[in-house]
């Protein structure tokens, strides 16, 4: 046995691709447009003007060149503004035309692509007006360069094909080439390489043919830059070499700048960064020489990105600082959007992902303004990234998709590629293995089908992963060796360096440790060699936790303190986090409990300076935390060792819930102020005082625990699952190993206790996980579990669902253990802290060995963490402080229901009636003294409208709780021309109510997505909204005995006993008619129960 460390993943591909965009002059793919723009000279328009206005003309011409080459946009625009009105006031049509073309030029440069072809279509018009052909030509030409720097290659290419014509009809050799440099270029933005490095090929013949060494120098650029797209950066290199020295030999100043970033672009794709800086680096110096503004920001932006993959990240963001601020002084908005993606890039690596939210938020916004489809689909694959990096897979999936469809959209071959490789990671991280590889397949084909050995190996060792994860490590190994065998060939040092990684963890998890250390050590030669810090981290932590496994536990730490120093050195706050983890089950497992300790507390302190990080967005902090949970874990079974019971209470409660109770504490500070500023208003006295804090600290306490225990006046349970990693068959696997339990009576008395949960799947063959599924699937409960417990093979036909007996082991294994300890009299409560799949266990229907359910012998309600009942109890005296008139009942049934997607890729579908719930909705109305909102009525705007105001809650409708829909968890409401009729839980966070109660009573409205922060779902959204309690269901109640039970809970309301009494006694009256635990036990209490 081996405790649970994090697995130190070390992707081919890194997991999600991020997009950094280097660009010069022979751009990247994603943003540079590559495309050969043709001012025009006045000389070539202005010959038979008068001569006064003439001159004054052609000097505006030749400034606004002068200005424009010197990156002084705004400037040339005003030059050749103040140009065309001189041009249009002596009837110079031909001079009038050139202005045009060249404003548009100018809009072009700024990233205003829908302004410039404006200006190009009204050049068109007046150039075939006056029969001007060679002016049509150009025209056609920029309106291609134009559309292709949108995104819109097919409309770029008809333009620039009918350009070709144009320049072939007029014998125009000169524009005959530089229209095949373009359409090189479009075929290479579409991933057509094979098409591109054709028209490059053409359009060098002819410039060598005519003489042309500046389009000679162009042309093996725009070869270097296809051949580099294809991963042949020998031969880019070649290419770009031979332009270079065209360049110099005709002291070309800008096409040697150009020359150099290539060259720079070419062995930062090889892994060799400190070549790739020196290349840069002189290109920049070219750029500021011939005050190329463009240009200087764009090799600043290079430059930051090789220092990005050197790991120094401190370095990259001052760079992309400097370009982002070049790109604004010249208002350059598509430089501006890329330095901000870049920037965002670099906040994710550092694990700052609100930053790096914020950042790329900008970019698409920029992209979206410009109508630049290519990076507003680069974008969102980037957010999609960091969302999957933060662990919202629902969130990065949706991202991926609208990624997706614009690079379909706009037959980005290569983008499609990556949005789909993105996909399949994401949908792997679901543990949706068999969508993860078809995903993963097709973004293969594509590399193949455009020859683009990169991605192609990047694919292939995306594949290795996903059947890694699956635990097919044959397979994996023989997709990690292909992908070595491609990053080998075209001589990609990175992508070597994390091939070999993988492999390494392929081998790790086959328990091959030997040959696991082989190949991480090869990934950790190249990696420093090619001075990768962070995957030198990578390489390091892995080894680390293959000596581990070996139990080398010198070795080990000794690893993952190198990790650790080099995580801190390159500020990687997420890798120090993950090294400090590792680092402690090292020293845990070599006996040495006092550092493992203190280790692991460093590294929760580190986890929660992160999430202070992401501020108030819940969302963000609920995500993260699923990558964090471990080490609380892990440190709960290195306090429980040395016997510090209590303090490993308090981490076990730390955490979880952390979101859901800071969110919670938010919020009545925010009231608590509310009501300081009103009651300053309303006495008139002024008060320097500082914002009120709440007397619950966010770091819980025993003494805190205790308290909230003798304030709830109930026995409170508290579970922590623990899972360690086993060797099982010759291969590890993540398996759970104990059940911490402990019991807070209200006296303040706090008893440990401990179960051994390795027989379930040593004995029995049976999870925890799926226990609980199958004691449901003999209740024959209809939910959404399914999709939460991935089965085995075979699972369902070997263990055969029996009612008594699933329930009756659930009792064993969560309620014998502490029997003794919970009280004897039924009235009084016992609250669960549930963890995990435990949130879907029916506590009342636990049966003991005499077959008595449990709740037959106490009054039981859940909470997600204890902290959160002091809250709930705070947020129901606020409500009872505050004065408010003429509280009224809600009660909804059977909404004319929405429509909604069964998933991402399907139309939307309506959700079936619920006659039932319409029955029991007019059943209960009376009871509370009102009117059922039925059908039609019960608009998401009209409800929206009275959940403020209203005491007592009862909705009888659908409650959607699966993510995947891309929705979250919402409740179905009719829709109307306002709204969608999904009241979602994001929207129910920002509704201030003060319910007494609300009750969901619907399909699985106790559901959610569970996490580490519990159940993210409707339940969540309500106390945090303002609810002091809340009654769900955990599976889709039968109508008849719902109906039944909820009168019953009403009436037992109306007669003052407190909610947790009222829905026991509900329970017990409805067990005698509806004896199926299916039929009462669905329903479960969460907050106060007075």
């Amino acid at each position: 046995m081996r405790f649970s460390r994090f697995g130190l993943v070390s992707l081919a591909t890194v997991p999600i691709a991020i997009i950094l965009n280097v660009d010069v002059g022979f751009p990247s793919r994603l943003l540079g447009s590559g495309f050969d723009w043709q001012l025009i000279q006045p000389s070539q328009v202005l010959a038979q003007t008068p001569e006064e206005r003439k001159a004054e003309a052609d000097r505006l011409f030749n400034q606004g060149i002068e200005q424009f080459q010197t990156s002084q946009f705004e400037a040339a625009l005003q030059s050749w503004q103040q140009a065309l009105i001189i041009v249009r006031a002596i009837n110079d049509r031909l001079g009038e035309g050139a202005a045009l073309g060249n404003l548009g030029i100018a809009y072009s440069s700024l990233g205003d692509y829908t302004q410039a072809i404006e200006y190009y279509q009204q050049h068109l018009a007046i150039a075939r007006e006056i029969k001007d052909r060679s002016g049509e030509g150009q025209s056609l030409g920029n309106l291609g360069n134009a559309y292709g720097s949108l995104g819109d290659y097919a409309q770029a290419i008809e333009y620039l094909q009918q350009s070709l014509e144009i320049a072939r009809e007029i014998s125009d050799r000169f524009g005959e080439g530089r229209t095949l440099g373009n359409l090189g270029t479009a075929y290479r933005s579409l991933g057509d390489y094979a098409q591109a490095i054709d028209y490059q090929q053409q359009s060098l013949e002819i410039a060598r043919e005519i003489n042309n060494r500046r389009g000679e120098g162009l042309a093996l650029g725009n070869l270097g830059t296809a051949y580099g797209s294809l991963g042949d950066y020998a031969q880019a290199i070649e290419y770009y070499q031979q332009s270079l020295e065209i360049a110099q030999e005709i002291n070309d100043r800008d096409g040697e700048g150009k020359a150099l970033g290539g060259l720079g672009n070419a062995y930062d794709s090889l892994g060799d960064y400190a070549q790739a800086i020196e290349y840069y680096q002189q290109s920049l110096e070219i750029a500021r020489e011939i005050s190329n503004r463009q240009g200087e920001g764009l090799t600043l932006g290079n430059l930051g990105t090789a220092y990005y993959f050197l790991g120094d990240y401190a370095q990259a963001i001052d760079y992309h600082q400097q370009s982002l601020a070049i790109a604004q002084e010249i208002k350059d908005r598509r430089g501006e959007g890329r330095a901000l993606n870049n920037l965002g890039s670099t906040y994710h690596a550092l694990g700052d992902y609100s930053q790096a939210i914020e950042y790329k938020q900008q970019s698409l916004a920029i992209a979206r303004e410009i109508k630049n489809r290519l990076g507003e689909g680069g974008a969102l694959g980037n957010l999609g990234s960091t969302y999957h990096n933060l662990g919202d897979y629902s969130q990065a999936i949706e991202y991926h998709q609208q990624y997706l469809a614009i690079a379909r959209e706009i037959n980005d071959r290569d983008g499609e590629g990556l949005a789909l490789g993105n996909l399949g990671t994401s949908y792997g991280s679901l543990g949706d293995y068999a969508q993860a590889i078809e995903y993963h397949q097709q973004s293969l084909v594509i590399a193949q089908e455009i020859k683009d050995r990169r991605g192609e190996g990047y694919a292939l060792g995306s594949l290795g992963n996903a059947y890694d994860a699956l635990g097919d490590y044959s397979q994996a190994i023989e997709y990690h060796q292909q992908s070595l065998a491609i990053v080998r060939e075209i001589k990609d040092r990175h992508g070597e360096g994390y091939a070999l990684g993988n492999l390494g963890l392929a081998y790790d998890a086959l328990g091959d440790y030997s040959q696991a250390i082989e190949y991480q050590q090869q990934s950790l030669a190249i990696v420093q060699e090619i001075k990768d810090r962070h995957g030198e981290g990578n390489a390091l932590g892995s080894l680390g936790n293959a000596y581990d496994a070996l139990g080398d536990y010198s070795q080990a730490i000794e690893y993952h303190q190198q990790y650790l120093a080099i995580a801190r050195e390159i500020q990687d706050r997420d890798g120090e986090g993950t090294a400090l983890n590792n680092l402690g089950v090292a020293l845990f497992n070599s006996g040495n409990l006092v550092a493992a300790e203190e280790t692991l507390f460093d590294g929760i302190r580190v986890w929660e300076s992160l999430r202070s990080g992401l501020g108030n967005n819940d969302a963000f902090k609920v995500s993260i935390f699923e990558k964090q949970a471990s080490t609380y874990r892990t440190l709960q079974q290195v306090l429980i060792a040395q016997n510090k019971t209590d303090t490993a209470l308090e981490i076990a409660e730390r955490g979880r819930a952390r979101a859901f109770v800071e969110l919670l504490q938010q919020r009545l500070l925010a009231a608590d102020w509310a009501a300081v500023l009103k009651a300053d208003v309303t006495d008139g006295v002024s008060r320097n005082s500082d914002n009120p804090t709440s007397a619950t600290s966010v770091t819980p306490s025993v003494a805190n625990i205790k308290e909230i225990a003798q304030q709830q006046n109930a026995t409170l349970v508290e579970y922590s699952i623990i899972s360690d990693t086993f060797k099982v068959e010759g291969k590890e696997q993540f398996k759970e190993s104990e059940l911490y339990i402990w019991v807070i009576k209200p006296t303040g008395e706090i008893t440990f206790r401990s179960v051994d949960l390795k027989p379930l799947w040593q004995k029995d063959d049976i999870s925890l996980d799926e226990l609980v599924y199958i004691s449901r699937d003999a209740m024959n409960v209809r939910g959404l579990q399914r999709a939460s417990v991935r089965l085995r093979p075979g699972f369902e036909q070997k263990h055969q669902a029996n009612q008594t007996e699933q329930l009756q082991q659930l009792h064993q294994l969560l309620i014998q253990p502490i029997a003794d300890l919970l009280p004897t009299n039924p009235e009084e409560r016992v609250i669960f802290m549930p963890q995990s799949s435990l949130f879907l266990v029916p506590f009342p229907a636990l049966q003991d060995e005499e077959g008595n359910y449990l709740i037959e012998k106490h009054t039981i309600l859940t909470a997600p963490a204890i902290q959160v009942l002091q809250l709930t109890r705070e947020q129901r005296k606020k409500n009872q402080e505050q004065e408010i008139g003429n509280r009224e009942s809600l009660v909804v049934g059977n909404p004319k229901m929405p429509s909604v997607r069964p998933d991402f890729d399907k139309p939307p579908e309506p959700l079936t009636p619920l006659p039932g719930a319409e029955q029991e909705a007019k059943a209960i109305a009376p009871l509370l003294n009102t009117q059922p909102l039925i059908g039609s009525q019960a608009t998401e705007t009209a409800i929206k409208q009275r959940l403020t105001n209203a005491q007592f809650i009862h909705l009888a409708t659908h409650g959607l709780l699966d993510d995947i829909r891309g929705i979250g968890s919402a409740i179905a409401l009719t829709p109307s021309d306002s709204d969608d009729g999904l009241l979602t839980a994001d929207e129910i966070l920002n509704l201030d109510l003060n319910a007494e109660l609300v009750v969901l009573s619907a399909c699985d409205t106790g559901r959610g997505r569970i996490t580490g922060d519990g159940v993210v779902g409707l339940s969540r959204s309500l106390i945090s909204a303002g609810t002091a309690s809340v009654v769900v269901s955990l599976w889709q109640v039968p109508d008849d005995s719902t109906a039944f039970l909820m009168t019953q809970f009403y009436q037992n309301l109306q007669q003052n006993q407190d909610k947790a009494q009222a829905l026991r006694q509900a329970m017990l009256t409805t067990m005698k008619q509806y004896p199926q635990p299916l039929q009462w036990a669905a329903f479960t209490l969460i907050g106060e129960a007075e």
